[in-house]
């Protein structure tokens, strides 16, 4: 397997989802744009879904990632916020299958402890690291620089936790 080029980080949610693309170019890392996937807080959970799923594939529409690495989900002590989770996550999932070939996946604790040397370091810390690894004017939205640190951690985990290869073609719409 060839080393990634752009990968698009994903950190799940049911209200709001981030969004990181990080691109190789030699030897360094490129932030190429970051952000927030957002649905309406009032709306039954299946609209909020539809609306991150198709906010998510135009944004794999306009950037063509290579690979997506997408945050895993945690173990929760509520049930319903958890199973929630999963449901997000699994149509980041669904997204991702539709539009790349590889699907890598990495726990929180991971993510954290790569960027930061910490695995239970806070969200500001996890901003500021990011910030100053990809040269950022200002820290990006929490959940978008969750994204963005899933995606350099897959970077520097490259060949770990691939869900699917190239051995398996995608298939397109």
């Amino acid at each position: 397997m060839s080393p990634a080029k752009r990968v698009i980080g994903l950190d799940p949610g049911t209200i709001t989802a981030g969004y990181g693309i990080v691109e190789r170019r030699g030897s360094r890392l490129h932030h190429i744009d970051n952000g927030l996937l957002m649905a309406p807080k009032r709306a039954p959970l299946p609209e909020r879904l539809r609306c991150i799923y198709e906010q998510l594939q135009e944004v794999f529409a306009k950037h063509s990632p290579d690979v997506v690495a997408v945050e895993s989900v945690f173990f929760s002590q509520n049930a319903k916020a958890a199973l929630h989770l999963g449901h997000a996550r699994g149509v980041l999932l669904l997204a991702a299958a539709q539009n790349t070939d590889i699907i890598s996946s990495f726990a929180p604790t991971k993510v954290k402890q790569t960027l930061t040397g910490r695995g239970r370091a806070t969200k500001l810390q996890v901003q500021m690291m990011v910030k100053t690894l990809l040269g950022l004017p200002e820290p990006p939205a929490e959940d978008a620089a969750d994204a963005l640190a899933v995606a350099l951690c897959h970077f520097h985990h490259e060949t770990e936790n691939v869900i699917r290869d190239r051995a398996h073609p995608r298939r397109r719409r």
